[in-house]
């Protein structure tokens, strides 16, 4: 086996134990899965032809799919990002047939280069990063909290929830987009507090 194998084994590898803790419920390993693949998974989904204004609708619910399937993994058949890559692939086909917009094969998704050189926030704190989250979210007042709990723990999507507030899709899209951006403005000042 060369040298210069190595690493895309071992990358391939540290997917495919995620995705096993995963599948036993732990929720560290989903943020680090989701956290190590966003982007290009969401780089796939725009190669498929999805609307970038589309995309996060559909990461959304290709990894709650990941989420709830992973027990089905079986790296024998393929690779733990050419699994994901399917998942997220397929997802926006299906949003794409609604809108009746043409597609791109998966051999052309798939050669999307993966950003080179570990991410910045492999090295992420989870254990000390919770509580400042958690405490984050629990100063947002209790109809944004329970918009971020549906749209990002329940996985409901933006149709949904505009429908559940009973506001245009874009009014979620952008009471989501503020409330992230508090909680992480938010999050930032209690880590250089502490």
């Amino acid at each position: 086996m060369a040298c210069s194998s190595l690493p895309g084994q071992a990358h391939s590898e540290m997917l495919s134990g995620l995705l096993a803790r995963i599948s036993a419920g732990e929720t560290h390993a989903f943020a680090e899965l989701h956290t190590i693949t966003r982007g290009k998974l969401r780089r796939i989904a725009l190669a498929v032809g999805a609307a970038p204004h589309d995309v996060d609708d559909i990461l959304q619910e290709g990894f709650l799919k990941i989420w709830r399937n992973a027990a089905r993994f079986d790296s024998e058949r393929a690779s733990a990002m050419t699994w994901m890559s399917a998942i997220v692939r397929h997802t926006a086909i299906d949003h794409l047939r609604t809108r009746r917009q043409p597609s791109v094969e998966l051999d052309e998704a798939l050669t999307v280069p993966s950003l080179a050189g570990p991410s910045p926030t492999e090295d992420f704190d989870y254990v000390s990063a919770e509580p400042i989250a958690l405490g984050a979210l629990a100063r947002l007042p209790e109809d944004r909290r329970r918009l971020v709990a549906l749209a990002y723990l329940e996985g409901e999507s933006r149709a949904s929830l505009s429908r559940r507030f009973n506001v245009p899709v874009g009014t979620i899209k952008t009471w989501l987009h503020r409330t992230i951006l508090a909680v992480r403005k938010d999050c930032l000042s209690a880590s250089v507090a502490s």
